[in-house]
This record gives C-alpha cells, sequence and structure tokens, in this order.
C-alpha cells in the first residue's frame, strides 16, 4: 500500500496551495466554512489558477529571453504564494460587492456577495449609528463598533452608548463600551445621528 500512501502525498501537495489560499479566504470574510467536499473543489480551483497563472509568467519570461527556470524549482512555494494573493483579492473583492453591486444595477441579480442579509445590513448601513431592542424592552443606542457575523451568535461592541428606556445613560456613567449578546438582540435600527441632531434642533 505504499503506493497509495505516495498518491494521497502527491494529491495533498499538490491542492496545498488551494487549501492554504482557502483557508486565508475565509479568515477575512465572513462567509461560513464550506463542507469537505466544497473545501477540496475550492482548493482545487485556487490550485489550478494559481499554478495557471505560475505557468503564464513563466511563458511571458520565455518569451521576452528571461530565465525562468527558477518557477518549476520552486513551482510548490510559487504557487502558494500565488493563490494566497488571489485569496486575498477574493476576500477584499467579496467584502466590497462590486461585482453584485454591478449584476444589480443590471437586473442579472438582487443577491449579494455577503454572506447573508444580516450581515449586508450592517455593512450597507456602515457609519450610522444602531438603536438595540434587546429582550424586555430595552432599546440600546450606540456606534456599532463591533457585530456579529450572525444573528444567533456573538456579541455587539457598542460605545457612545445610552440607554433610550429604563437605565442610566451609558455616557453619564462612566461607561466607554457595552458588549451585548447577539441572542438578546430581537431588532436592529439603523439611526443617522446627522438627521437626529437636525430633529432636535427643530
Amino acid at each position: 500500500m505504499a503506493w497509495a500512501s505516495s498518491e494521497i502525498v502527491a494529491v495533498i501537495t499538490f491542492l496545498l496551495p488551494g487549501f492554504v489560499a482557502a483557508a486565508v479566504f475565509y479568515s477575512l470574510t465572513s462567509h461560513p466554512k464550506p463542507g469537505d467536499l466544497d473545501k477540496i473543489v475550492q482548493a482545487l480551483v485556487f490550485t489550478m489558477v494559481g499554478r495557471a497563472i505560475g505557468q503564464g509568467i513563466e511563458l511571458a519570461a520565455s518569451i521576452f529571453g528571461r530565465d525562468a527556470g527558477w518557477i518549476g524549482r520552486w513551482d510548490l512555494a510559487i504557487s502558494v504564494a500565488i493563490a494566497v494573493t488571489i485569496a486575498f483579492f477574493a476576500a477584499w473583492i467579496a467584502n466590497k460587492d462590486w461585482i453584485y453591486a454591478i449584476l444589480r444595477k443590471m437586473g442579472v441579480t438582487n443577491e449579494s456577495s455577503h454572506p447573508s442579509e444580516w450581515y449586508s445590513a450592517f455593512v450597507l448601513n456602515y457609519g450610522l449609528f444602531v438603536i438595540l431592542h434587546l429582550t424586555g424592552g430595552r432599546r440600546l443606542y450606540g456606534w456599532p463598533d463591533g457585530w456579529p457575523s450572525r444573528p444567533d451568535v456573538g456579541h455587539f461592541r457598542i460605545t457612545k452608548g445610552e440607554w433610550l428606556s429604563g437605565g442610566s445613560p451609558a455616557a453619564e456613567s462612566g461607561v466607554t463600551e457595552i458588549v451585548v449578546p447577539a441572542s438578546e438582540v430581537r431588532m436592529v435600527e439603523f439611526i443617522d445621528p446627522r438627521e437626529t441632531e437636525e430633529d432636535s434642533g427643530e
């Protein structure tokens, strides 16, 4: 069975750039981790794209009369480096939602590149304050310094917080940050503080 072991090692070595790239991508985005089969498919895609770019660089170098033999000698390292670069670029594109924004304007889709409507709401309304409606009827107003990727797991980090009903204003009690479990939040409102100031001025 030595041949089987060597084949497995060869396959893992071949897919290593893709696995590393996929790990980088999911560490930089809020997308849920895929299942085992999807991981292998994504690793294969990242690996093939990385190797194709590496071979393209080698071909371009040979066309211009440059020695690109070092690419072959460092094939695995080059493939990992290229795949990780692609993963950074893919994460950047996914977090910015640019491609889907163009497709939405074209009427091709109504989807976004974000993992859920929950996450999209926070990204699209970045720069606005929030009002968290908590269980028990309490409402917390403040700046969302951090929010969970899913509505049922994680915590909100609220700064410049103030209780709008029940309790004393957090800003006056020396509290600089409030951490709220997402499981305690029933609804989230996004508020433009400039409009609030204009309304109070009137």
